[in-house]
């Protein structure tokens, strides 16, 4: 089966909307042409020269990464280093290469944090320090006549969802006035005249990546040439978007057992912590990647352990005897970002080939 790029990457950004990357990031199609026709997708977690070589020998015109192989701008493709090199080879041999980096670990659901919770069976999951400025208010004038059917309109395409409540919005009456000028086709009234009419303001929120599809449903349901509307950001945070996840253990885990449980989930090779001054493990924190910034909030959520990688000599200092961290290594904690990525596409495109990358991307190694 053979899918169009656009297609699979559409299915992916609807889980991880690319405005959620952070703005050190460099998440989304990197090399290639989102109309080209994929065959089959090769997933890793890094892009190397040797993934490429991979996708090669394994007829894959399409590399799916967690980590984008290019951070900042290339100046140049001369082979001087892996990344060129890396390019160079994929535009030769056809092979386009998207990643998607902190959009995907910046949501919970079908994210990097809640598959390292589904390994360590942890429940009751809930992100550890929200994000805010990603819902967008949008305030519309509508004439009576027609507010119910642009409230259904943008109803239907989503808007108005807060938790557990859909459909929610706010609306009172009032007086429009406006006068149609030359060149204008208006909705009622006449050219140089003004006209008056009962309208509605209508508000409602919706995620910050939805507004271009939100903007054109309300310009389709809305009978005026010209729609009068504002868009306003909100620092309201939102359930399910935000960096980590808090969740329980199925039972009680003395030291001992969870780092052994901690081993063999994630097969891990070595843990690096800290010393653990409570009675028992319950409540535990998780951050794939990177994940020091989040020490604070780890103890702000009252969890007895902190799972991430990154942690420098310094920062282990912070645990303060109020948790243990253990830094299980970057790759480590992240390698199971490839399941993520065929879980998703799967649920679409059921008879699209994807390959699981066998190189070891991994530039640490451990002496035993």
């Amino acid at each position: 089966m053979s899918v169009k790029l656009f297609e699979i990457i559409h299915e992916i950004e609807r889980v991880a909307p690319p405005s959620l990357q952070e703005s050190y990031d460099n998440s989304g199609l990197l090399v290639g042409d989102k109309n080209a026709t994929i065959q089959q997708a090769l997933i890793c977690l890094d892009c190397t020269e040797a993934i490429v070589d991979e996708a090669i020998a394994k007829n894959c015109n399409l590399i799916i990464a967690h980590h984008p192989l290019i951070f900042s701008g290339l100046k140049r493709l001369t082979g001087q280093n892996d990344v060129q090199r890396a390019v160079i080879k994929a535009i030769q041999n056809n092979i386009s290469i998207y990643a998607c980096h902190t959009n995907l670990d910046n949501v919970l659901r079908n994210g990097v944090n809640e598959k390292i919770a589904e390994k360590l069976n942890l429940s009751q999951l809930s992100v550890l320090e929200l994000k805010t400025g990603l819902l967008v208010k949008l305030g519309v004038y509508v004439p009576s006549s027609h507010f119910t059917a642009v409230q259904d309109a943008l109803f239907t395409a989503g808007a108005g969802n807060i938790g557990n409540y859909g459909e929610c919005g706010f609306s009172f009456e009032g007086q429009g006035t406006f006068t149609p000028m030359e060149g204008s086709n208006p909705y009622s009234g006449s050219l140089g005249k003004r006209e008056t009419g009962d309208e509605m303001r209508f508000e409602v929120v919706f995620m910050k990546w939805q507004t271009s599809e939100m903007l054109q449903v309300l310009r389709e349901a809305h009978p005026y040439e010209e729609v009068a509307y504002d868009l306003v950001t909100l620092n309201n945070e939102v359930v399910g978007y935000g960096s980590g996840a808090v969740g329980m253990l199925p039972k009680e885990m003395t030291k001992s057992e969870f780092l052994a449980h901690l081993k063999q989930n994630m097969e891990l090779e070595v843990v690096k912590h800290t010393e653990f001054f409570g009675e028992n493990i319950r409540r535990v924190a998780v951050c794939g990647g990177a994940g020091s910034f989040l020490i604070n909030a780890a103890k702000s959520a009252q969890a007895d352990v902190y799972i991430t990688s990154d942690i420098k000599y310094h920062e282990f200092f912070a645990a303060e005897k109020q948790l243990m961290i253990c830094d299980i290594g970057h790759f480590e904690s992240e390698k199971y970002t490839i399941d993520l990525f065929s879980e998703i596409l799967s649920k679409k495109f059921r008879n699209f080939a994807t390959i699981f990358a066998q190189t070891n991307t991994n530039p640490i190694q451990y002496y035993r």
